[in-house]
């Protein structure tokens, strides 16, 4: 589950797997920091414009949220443990109707047989690369809040039917945590609803609907697909750590509306996975100072690695 090794010394894995209380807090402070002020751009100017921004903005920080769960997932967001717990599943998972512990379980199962029959995301990947059509047809679906919707009927209604069931529940815990969905989602409902209650007592009462279920229909579905194309889709099926993955190079507004917290430095994570996100940019540089760029799958932006899954076709 360390493919790194193989590449890179323990002198060199160590301080970069060494993790910080203060920049996980930073980043979580980040993130909802970031909230605050899309929804607070919109207040000051109120406009088609700044709404349309606010909603992508919130959108790639509920993915961003996402993100810092799965830091917590490898034990990697803070450098103590209670505060990983805790922040992992209260702060971002719960809010995005997510839940930790299944989510962890389902993905150290992706890290160990990554792209290979085993691995419970090559459902997802194998269907890469695909046509533009299909593409669009994903986007639009995702765009329009129809996948949001229909994933979030699908979360409920289970919730009833699993309910008192554990067998069951166990059964479905990862087919939930592969979309950060809770499989008891009783846990995580209170928790997003009082996001949006929050939202609308601080200003307009319609605020939670706008600012927090309409990202969460609409855009956070979409860049939550555009990520998982990028990482795996198209990829070589095999336990070669340099193709079966793909790091995807980011600028700011990718960083801002797409890729937030290094998510794109999805190679580097899969070679040390306990490395936090904000030190993968680092060993990106180490790998290729060691001569390893021909031989890392790296597309040169998002654009390009939906190039190789598809978008070029017809």
């Amino acid at each position: 589950m360390t493919p790194g090794k193989s590449y890179l010394t323990s002198e060199e894995i160590r301080p970069l797997a060494e993790r910080s209380n203060l920049m996980g807090a930073w980043l979580v402070a980040h993130c909802w920091g970031t909230i605050a002020l899309a929804v607070s751009l919109f207040a000051l100017w109120p406009n088609p414009l700044s709404f349309l921004i606010a909603v992508m903005v919130i959108g790639s920080r509920q993915l961003g949220l996402a993100i810092l769960m799965h830091e917590a997932a490898h034990n990697a967001l803070f450098r103590n443990r209670a505060w990983n717990e805790f922040a992992g599943e209260w702060l971002c998972g719960r809010p995005i109707l997510a839940e930790l512990a299944a989510y962890r379980h389902y993905h150290l199962t992706h890290h160990r047989f990554t792209q290979t029959e085993k691995d419970p995301d090559l459902v997802l990947s194998s269907k890469f690369p695909t046509t533009r059509a299909s593409l669009i047809r994903k986007f639009v679906r995702d765009l329009t809040g129809q996948t949001g919707y229909r994933q979030l009927a699908a979360q409920v209604l289970m919730s009833f039917r699993l309910a008192g069931d554990d067998d069951a529940k166990k059964a479905a815990a990862s087919d939930f945590a592969q979309a950060f969905k809770a499989r008891d989602l009783w846990l995580s409902l209170p928790v997003f609803l009082a996001v949006m209650a929050a939202m609308g007592l601080l200003g307009q009462w319609w605020y939670g609907f706008a600012f927090w279920l309409l990202p969460y229909l609409t855009w956070f579905q979409f860049v939550l697909r555009v990520r998982n194309i990028a990482e795996h889709g198209a990829t070589e099926v095999s336990p070669n750590p340099l193709q079966n993955v793909r790091t995807t190079l980011a600028g700011p507004l990718e960083r801002l509306f797409v890729a937030p917290y290094w998510v794109n430095y999805h190679l580097e994570h899969h070679m040390v996975m306990h490395v936090p996100c904000w030190r993968l940019p680092r060993m990106h540089a180490l790998l290729l100072g060691k001569g390893l760029g021909g031989q890392m799958r790296v597309a040169s932006g998002y654009s390009a690695a939906l190039a190789e899954a598809g978008w070029t076709n017809r």
